[in-house]
């Protein structure tokens, strides 16, 4: 396969992961019964600080931005620029999807549904990473860190390295708990994530989309 048709083919997984992974986080704001820890991480800033979800989650990705440029010990700034791209989307079209959802009555689904529903949208967060880690066109800051850990430090373990790229979202939840005495976004689902999550990104690179490979770039 020449390079523009191989570049062709992993742009055509970015945009699915994309829209993958952002309907995925929102399914599990809206079902509330617990998102992914870095989504949770962002849901509890929100009511904190009485910001938009969308323009938390862009800033907070900003913020891991230059945390993933201290890793790799240089400011790449295409990569860096590539994290914005794929913020802007992204952030955006969760704080959307999730209110459209609300609006749609989600909320006043069984709890049995609602807990489907949110475990699904966990499965989908980590089929969407396995699929944009593949690409590597660009990523969203939170998988990058994932990414750079997984590849730099954790010979590629994938369960390993989404533990503890957690580090610092699991640090934002308890600080907003200590701060404001409430919690939000975290439960089943949250735990689901922390368990699961890097295990179903690498069972997805084995499994899913299996002609996409791996573009290491750490």
């Amino acid at each position: 396969m020449n390079k523009k048709s191989d570049f062709n083919k992993r742009l055509f997984f970015l945009a699915i992961s994309i829209v993958l992974n952002s309907f995925s986080n929102a399914l599990t704001v809206a079902s509330h019964c617990g998102s992914a820890l870095w989504t949770a991480s962002s849901v509890n800033l929100s009511e904190w600080f009485h910001f938009p979800l969308g323009s938390v989650l862009f800033v907070e990705g900003i913020a891991v931005v230059i945390a993933n440029a201290l890793l790799l010990k240089h400011f790449d700034w295409h990569r860096m620029l590539g994290n914005l791209v794929f913020m802007v989307p992204f952030s955006y079209l969760v704080g959307a999807i999730s209110s459209g959802l609300d609006n749609h009555g989600l909320l006043n689904w069984p709890l049995g549904a609602r807990i489907i529903a949110d475990a699904l949208g966990i499965v989908g967060i980590g089929v969407a990473v396995s699929i944009y880690q593949r690409a590597n066109i660009v990523l969203h800051p939170n998988d990058d860190l994932t990414y750079i850990v997984r590849f730099k430090f954790m010979n590629g373990k994938a369960a390993v390295a989404q533990w503890v790229s957690y580090i610092p979202a699991i640090s934002i939840i308890l600080l907003t708990f200590i701060v404001t005495h409430h919690i939000y976004a975290v439960g089943l689902g949250t735990i689901l994530a922390f368990v699961l999550q890097g295990a179903v990104t690498g069972w997805s690179d084995r499994h899913v989309f299996t002609t996409l490979k791996h573009h290491l770039n750490v």
